[in-house]
């Protein structure tokens, strides 16, 4: 009779450390770092147009094109894990291989150039276990971000040249969503979110009449990341 029950002693003492081990492991809660890869495009949403025609014409594909790019980071963040239920703030910093520019041979006398560069984001998230190890959460937040421009016109027959060099930094808000499943002592994660940046301003006689045009910048991103909990 002794032996059946020491037997079963042994076995719970392996069981119930394990048990805990798994439990820790199934946690969300803590520091952790990542880093972040994906699919990146920005357009304007702006109602304003630019004639890029050099017509005094103004269509709706007038640099109404998307800047599509790669988008690559790095992310750090803090979560709170309380049961069903986790709560988490983050920071991250982005980069973008987003560019786009025009054909000289079909747009001349009019070119320019956009370039997408670094990108910050401060915010929280807000997500629900589906499973012990699987979280999908929502997120949302403050955002900046950079962009590069350069624009020429050249008119040959009247020795006219022009070029306007800008970078400039535009704050927006951002929100997304996303799905984190815990892998071993880190995760892996994949996620979808839009950004919004109001205040991108172009400021010369170039553009028609106007002083000044405003342009809002729409963004959208599906980034899968690879991180670790401490």
């Amino acid at each position: 009779m002794k032996s059946p029950l020491i037997l079963s002693l042994l076995a719970g003492s392996v069981m119930l450390p394990a048990a805990a081990q798994a439990q820790e492991q199934s946690s969300f809660s803590g520091p952790r770092i990542e880093i972040l890869g994906g699919y990146d495009t920005l357009r304007s949403g702006s109602d304003v147009d630019i004639d890029t025609d050099d017509d005094g014409i103004f269509e709706d594909n007038d640099l109404d094109q998307s800047v599509d790019g790669f988008a690559y980071g790095v992310a750090a963040g803090y979560d709170f894990d309380l049961g069903s239920v986790v709560f988490g703030v983050e920071a991250e910093y982005m980069d973008s291989t987003g560019k786009q520019e025009t054909d000289e041979d079909i747009a001349a006398p009019f070119g320019y150039r956009i370039n997408v560069k670094r990108d910050l984001y401060l915010g929280a998230r807000i997500g629900a276990k589906v499973a012990p190890r699987t979280l999908i959460y929502a997120k949302g937040g403050y955002t900046n971000t950079s962009v590069e421009s350069r624009f020429q016109d050249r008119i040959e027959d009247d020795g006219f040249e022009f070029e306007f060099d800008d970078t400039q930094t535009i704050d927006g808000f951002r929100v997304g969503a996303g799905i984190e499943q815990l892998i071993g002592p880190g995760y892996v994660k994949l996620e979808y979110r839009y950004s919004n940046y109001s205040g991108l301003k172009f400021d010369d006689e170039l553009f028609s009449d106007n002083s000044e045009i405003g342009i809002d910048l729409d963004r959208h991103q599906v980034l899968a990341g690879v991180g670790v909990r401490f």
